[in-house]
């Protein structure tokens, strides 16, 4: 073990200072470190890429890495990869593709790891098409007793059936296998709608393309629609290139400059959103599906999303478009709105029900609170349910009640981390204290 100094997430809004940090290389050497910090009292986490907007992965025990862990990668011939927790699944995606394989839907960021995107219960879009989450076939998993699990379908099957979204309250993730499927390419067609247009004829939309969603710049009338089939056509090396520019330039030095000078000039917002809304346009391209599903992200920014059931949608966005713009420090950043399929994963924040998501972002250093709680308010109508890796207020009192498998995971936990060796404050404030 070292010596630590602070820890930082991505988005620079959560830091701790641990004790001591580990980057264990096998294992083995991980349960020993966790069995040690057990006998102690001590508390340890583990911390993936830092992209979590919530301090989840944040503790003044032990922080380890997982970095330095195996990162062989193996596929079975059901087509189901095994692969090391800690590798991103941009590094995944693009392993898997050399073996002409893919991960069926992913979220429009992929610079996560592996555990911490599945542990979060992290999405894409596609009216049939679940979370992350929901593809893994079997984990490993470091105990609080500082055991070293397999967990799937056959074996030590309770941990697995809710394990599959702990939020790192389980143990620490080190191997998931995950289901995968041939590679595929995408379609992506990008156009400019009317927003009540489109949330009039919502149930159309959400089944318009396998993968739908859109984004609306508070402010205006529009919003730019996102749609990407499955095409047996091949992606074009020019167009690729042009669409990656196009995302660099106007999705982050041209948004990244309009967010700068509206924080300098606040009152010239509503000419720089317009400038920032004239440089969207609709666009057609075919990629490779990892390509297409995420984008790159320069510009730092704070994020809160819910899952809320999928016919509340139009209503909602309605409801949080009138609270957006009666606001007195309007918000600059896009909404984003999304949907998926249901789970069946205890914590899952798609448990049960098909679903709709809204996000909503500030910039870095922005004041989130007032709009982030104006929209939870709203949402809270629904018994929304908070994205694990993003910004919310709730407590362990709020959320048991819209979570029916509550009582089954806070059994799992109290069996597996029997200690709170892997509690922290943010688990302790969503979660509740180990077996209480």
């Amino acid at each position: 073990m070292g010596r630590a100094g602070t820890t930082t997430n991505w988005a620079k809004n959560q830091s701790c200072v641990p004790a001591s940090t580990a980057a264990p290389t096998t294992v083995g050497q991980l349960a020993d470190l966790v069995r040690q910090a057990t006998e102690r009292g001590d508390r340890v986490k583990a911390i993936g890429a830092g992209h979590s907007f919530t301090a989840a992965a944040m503790t003044t025990g032990t922080l380890i890495s997982l970095d330095n862990m195996p990162t062989d990668l193996q596929v079975d011939a059901q087509g189901r990869v095994r692969v090391g927790a800690g590798m991103t699944l941009h590094a995944l995606s693009q392993r898997l593709h050399d073996r002409g394989r893919a991960l069926p839907n992913l979220g429009d960021i992929d610079v996560q790891t592996i555990a911490g995107a599945t542990q979060t219960a992290t999405h894409g879009t596609g009216r049939h098409k679940p979370n992350l989450s929901a593809q893994i076939t079997g984990f490993e998993l470091v105990t609080g007793r500082g055991e070293v699990r397999w967990c799937d379908a056959e074996t030590n099957t309770e941990v697995f059936v809710v394990g599959r979204v702990g939020l790192g309250a389980l143990g620490i993730v080190t191997r998931v296998e995950l289901a995968t499927v041939p590679s595929f390419n995408l379609h992506a067609v990008e156009t400019v709608e009317l927003l009540d247009d489109v949330l009039d004829d919502w149930e159309s939309f959400t089944t318009s393309a396998e993968h739908a969603e859109l984004f609306w710049l508070p402010g205006s009338r529009k919003a730019l629609v996102k749609r990407n089939h499955r095409t047996t056509r091949e992606p074009d090396r020019f167009e690729q290139q042009k669409a990656l520019v196009e995302k660099i330039l106007v999705e982050n030095v041209a948004f990244g400059a309009a967010m700068k000078a509206i924080r300098r000039f606040p009152s010239r917002r509503t000419q720089v959103l317009g400038l920032m809304a004239n440089l969207t346009q609709s666009t057609d391209r075919v990629g490779r599906s990892h390509d297409v599903f995420a984008s790159p992200r320069h510009v730092r920014f704070v994020e809160m999303e819910y899952g809320i059931p999928i016919d509340a949608m139009p209503e909602a966005v309605r409801r949080v478009r009138d609270v957006v713009e009666s606001l007195d420090d309007p918000p600059s950043f896009p909404i984003e709105v999304r949907v998926s399929a249901a789970d069946d994963i205890a914590l899952s924040t798609a448990e049960g029900r098909d679903s709709g998501w809204i996000a909503v972002h500030r910039y870095r250093g922005a004041d989130h609170e007032p709009y982030f709680r104006a929209v939870e308010s709203i949402l809270d109508d629904y018994d929304g349910r908070p994205h694990w890796g993003k910004l919310h207020f709730q407590t362990c009192e709020t959320l048991a009640g819209r979570y029916p498998q509550w009582d089954r995971f806070a059994a799992v936990r109290a069996e597996v981390d029997p200690h709170g060796t892997f509690a922290n404050a943010y688990l302790d404030r969503v979660l509740g204290h180990v077996g209480v």
